[in-house]
C-alpha cells in the first residue's frame, strides 16, 4: 500500500503528557513529509492552538481544528461546520446554566466563553491566548444575522459532571448534534455527522486521496470514526479499550513515541510491499 496522507490527533496522541512533540516523532514525521506525505493535524483544538502544534513540528501540516468541523490547508477554509442556533441555545440554556458552568464556543478562529473557571484561565495558559467573554444570546443573535454558527461548544469539568451532563443529553434527545468524550473531563458537542472521519473525507477529497491511502492516529472516543474511516487505523498504547480494539494496530504510548514506533515499522514494511499485520492476526 502507498499512503498520501497519515492524519494525528494532537493531545494524548502526537503530544506526550508534558505537551511537547517527542524528538523520535518529529523526525519519523519529517521522513514521510519528506518522501511525499502529507500530515494533517485532526484535533479539538482551536487554530491557533493547532498552529502552535504546527510550529513545532516545523512541517506544513492540514489542519482541521474544532473537532475537524473547520479545516485549513494553508489559510484557506476548505471545510466548515455549524451547529443549528437553536440547538446551541437549547444546550446553553438547559444543561450548562443549571450547573452554573461556563460553554466554551468556536466558530472559526475564534474562541468564546460565558464564564471564566479553573479549566479556562488552564487552557489559556497552555495555548497562549484568552478567549473572548460573550453572552450566549448576543451571539446566537449576530450568527442569526450572518447565517453561520458555532463550528463546535465544549463543556469542561470534573469527570462525574461530565458524565451526568452526558447522560442527560442523551436522554433529553439533541437529535440535531453529536457528542463525545475527547478526555475524562472534556465533553465536545458538534453538528449531526461533523465527525473526525468526515474531516478525513474532506481532506481526502479536496486532495485527490483515497481513504484507503491514509493512516490515522488516535486515543480517545472523539478519534474512532477517523480511525474507522482511514486505510491503517493506529491507536495509541494510551488508548481507551474501545479504539484499541478497532485498530488495525496498537502502538506504544504517547509518552514513549508511539507515532515514531508505528511509523518506523510501517515505513520499513512498506519498502517490502508488504502490509502491517492486522493486530488480531498477532493475537
Amino acid at each position: 500500500m502507498s499512503y498520501k496522507l497519515i492524519c494525528l490527533d494532537v493531545d494524548g496522541t502526537l503530544l506526550n503528557d508534558e505537551k511537547r512533540i517527542p524528538q523520535p516523532v518529529r523526525e519519523s514525521l519529517r521522513k514521510a513529509y519528506d518522501k511525499g506525505i502529507q500530515i494533517a493535524l485532526v484535533t479539538g483544538r482551536m487554530p491557533v492552538a493547532t498552529e502552535l502544534v504546527e510550529q513545532e513540528l516545523s512541517i506544513p501540516c492540514i489542519k482541521a481544528c474544532n473537532a475537524g468541523t473547520y479545516i485549513l490547508l494553508g489559510e484557506e477554509c476548505i471545510h466548515s461546520r455549524c451547529l443549528p442556533l437553536e440547538a446551541a441555545r437549547r444546550i446553553y440554556e438547559e444543561f450548562m446554566a443549571p450547573e452554573h458552568l461556563p460553554l466554551w464556543i468556536f466558530q472559526g478562529r475564534k474562541w468564546y466563553v460565558t464564564g471564566v473557571d479553573y479549566y479556562v484561565e488552564r487552557e489559556s495558559r497552555i495555548i497562549c491566548h484568552k478567549p473572548e467573554l460573550a453572552d450566549m444570546e448576543a451571539l446566537i443573535k449576530g450568527w442569526k444575522e450572518q447565517g453561520t454558527g458555532p463550528n463546535k461548544l465544549l463543556i469542561a469539568a470534573e469527570p462525574e459532571i461530565i458524565c451526568r451532563i452526558q447522560d442527560r443529553m442523551k436522554v433529553e434527545g439533541l437529535s440535531e448534534v453529536d457528542m463525545a468524550r475527547s478526555a475524562d473531563i472534556y465533553l465536545e458537542i458538534f453538528p449531526r455527522g461533523a465527525t473526525k472521519g468526515e474531516a478525513l473525507e474532506a481532506i481526502c477529497e479536496k486532495l485527490d486521496i483515497r481513504p484507503q491511502e491514509t493512516m490515522a492516529f488516535g486515543d480517545q472516543e472523539l478519534d474512532i470514526p477517523m480511525l474507522k474511516k482511514a486505510g491503517t487505523a493506529i491507536a495509541m498504547g494510551n488508548a481507551i479499550e474501545e479504539l484499541k480494539k478497532l485498530a488495525d494496530f496498537v502502538t506504544e504510548s504517547n509518552n514513549d513515541s508511539g507515532i515514531a514506533f508505528a511509523l518506523d515499522r510501517y515505513l520499513s514494511v512498506s519498502d517490502r510491499r508488504e502490509h502491517i499485520h492486522l493486530l488480531k492476526d498477532e493475537e
